[in-house]
Formats: structure tokens, C-alpha cells, sequence
């Protein structure tokens, strides 16, 4: 009787074990339904937030590359967007970060609004200030013309009047000369007689000339081209310079003048050959030459 009783309270156990184990089954699907559920809707929220984030990024994009000039707060503003994107994409979707990130965006489209219209308000006063640039730079763009004008006028002017009041020779020789006892030079055309080489030119009247000092170079050169005389040398405005063999100066008033220099010998006698005498202006413009020879 008491066996009886004992397999009857076993089997009472056993049945409302597994009535507990069948309920605890069933609540533990509950929750990893409503846990996939929730999984599921929070993944989607964050996709939302990405999305939203992503078009405003966009729209800061497009904003960007229509602005004629870096927008350093339209910078700014995509790139902190940027970072949120990042963020997103990389935490762990809960109820309350997400929630956090949605207010962000709104408070995100909020500043887009704000910026955007601040562009459009720059854009504007940009493009008036575009056409008041235009219309001064082509008003500038005349004016320099003009004055270009004026400038190639009076370059013309002022070399026309270079050259118009440059000196120029009417006359130039050369002469070989031997001087005798009594101090009087004669020519000659005798190496070994010649003791100086004689040089003379006219300078021609020229009324807008500048009167006033001036200096000439007489060079003379040997049969091998050496430049006989003092061996100075002198130097242009241009950089250009010139071993000369004797420089000549002179006062010259606007008429003609006769000018005579003499180039002594070398250490030696003048050497047999043909010779070459060049006389330059102060610029060291050639004025004139002449070949001569030595017997």
C-alpha cells in the first residue's frame, strides 16, 4: 500500500517537472524572440541614423564643390558628420545611444539649414562683388591701354630724342707720325720711323645735343689685336666694357669740334702689319673705324 503510494506522488513530480520544464522552454523562447526582435529594430534604427547622416553629408558635398570658395564652416560641419558616421557604423546599437545620435541629427539638419542659408546670403554678395570687380577691372583694362599707349609714345619719343642728341663724327683719319728733333711730327707709313700713332675726328653740330663734358675712347689695335696704349678699361650702363687705348675728353657746345689724340708706342718699336683704330662714345657705341699698315 505504501509502494503504491510512492510511485503515485513519483509520478505527480515527474509530471509537474516537466510542466516546469516545458514553461521555462517556452519563456526562453520568448525572450530570444523578443530579444531578435529588438536586435533587429535597433539594427534597422541605426541604419536610419546612418542613412540620415549620410545625406546630410551629401548635401554638404554638393554644397561644398558649388561654392565658389572653401566654406571653411560647410567643411567643418561635413567633417564632424564624417566622425558621427564612424561612430555609428562602430558602437554597439542600444535604446539610448541611438536615441542621443537621432536627436543629433535633427539638431545636424537644424545647422544644415542655417549654413545653407548663409551660403546662398554670401553667394549673392560674392556675385555683385564679381560683376563690381568686372566692371572695374575692365575699366582698369582701358585705363592701362591708355597708358600703355602713353608709354610706347614716350619710349618712342624719348629714343627718338636719344638718338636724335647722340654725337656722331663728320670726319675721322689716322696717321702714322715719327717725331723729329725740332719736336714737329711728320707722317709715316715706316714701322720702325712710326713713333705715335695719330688720331683725329670732327664731331658733328647737333643743336638738341647736351653740351657739356664729354669723353670719348680711342682703341688701337696691333696686327695680332692687341690693344696698344694705356690698357685702362671702362664699362656701359649695360655691363658691357672695353680695354681702350686712350680716352679722350672734351667740351663740346653744340658745334663742330675738331679732336686730335695721339696713342704712343709700345716699349718696342710698332710692329710691320696691318692696324686697326676704333673711336667710341661714352656708351661705347662704335663711331668709327679705320684700317691702316705698317711697313
Amino acid at each position: 500500500m505504501n509502494e503504491k503510494k510512492s510511485n503515485t506522488g513519483l509520478k505527480v513530480i515527474a509530471v509537474l517537472l516537466g510542466v516546469g520544464l516545458l514553461g521555462s522552454l517556452a519563456y526562453t523562447v520568448s525572450l530570444y524572440k523578443d530579444r531578435e526582435k529588438t536586435k533587429t529594430v535597433l539594427t534597422q534604427e541605426k541604419e536610419y541614423v546612418v542613412n540620415d547622416l549620410t545625406s546630410l553629408q551629401s548635401e554638404y558635398d554638393k554644397a561644398i564643390m558649388e561654392s565658389n570658395a572653401t566654406n571653411e564652416e560647410l567643411v567643418e560641419a561635413r567633417d564632424r558628420i564624417t566622425k558621427y558616421i564612424d561612430s555609428v557604423k562602430t558602437m554597439k546599437a542600444d535604446i539610448t545611444s541611438l536615441s542621443r545620435y537621432r536627436r543629433q541629427v535633427d539638431l545636424l539638419k537644424k545647422e544644415r539649414a542655417f549654413l545653407l542659408k548663409k551660403v546662398d546670403s554670401l553667394t549673392q554678395s560674392n556675385s555683385l562683388l564679381a560683376m563690381e570687380r568686372d566692371s572695374t577691372y575692365q575699366e582698369l583694362s582701358r585705363q592701362t591701354v591708355f597708358n600703355d599707349s602713353l608709354v610706347v609714345q614716350n619710349t618712342q619719343l624719348a629714343d627718338a630724342v636719344e638718338k636724335g642728341s647722340a654725337l656722331n663724327l663728320s670726319k675721322f683719319s689716322v696717321d702714322a707720325v715719327r717725331e723729329r728733333n725740332s719736336g714737329k711730327l711728320v707722317s709715316t707709313t715706316r714701322a720702325r720711323s712710326t713713333d705715335k700713332i695719330k688720331v683725329c675726328f670732327t664731331i658733328a653740330d647737333n643743336a638738341i645735343a647736351q653740351a657739356g663734358d664729354k669723353q670719348f675712347f680711342i682703341e688701337v689695335l696691333d696686327p695680332q689685336g692687341n690693344v696698344l696704349g694705356e690698357g685702362n678699361t671702362t664699362t656701359n650702363e649695360n655691363g658691357a666694357s672695353l680695354a681702350y687705348s686712350k680716352g679722350t675728353a672734351f667740351y663740346y657746345e653744340n658745334k663742330n669740334l675738331d679732336v686730335c689724340d695721339y696713342v704712343n708706342k709700345p716699349a718696342g718699336d710698332f710692329q710691320k702689319g696691318k692696324y686697326m683704330a676704333i673711336v667710341y662714345d661714352s656708351k661705347l657705341k662704335i663711331l668709327a673705324k679705320n684700317e691702316f699698315e705698317l711697313k
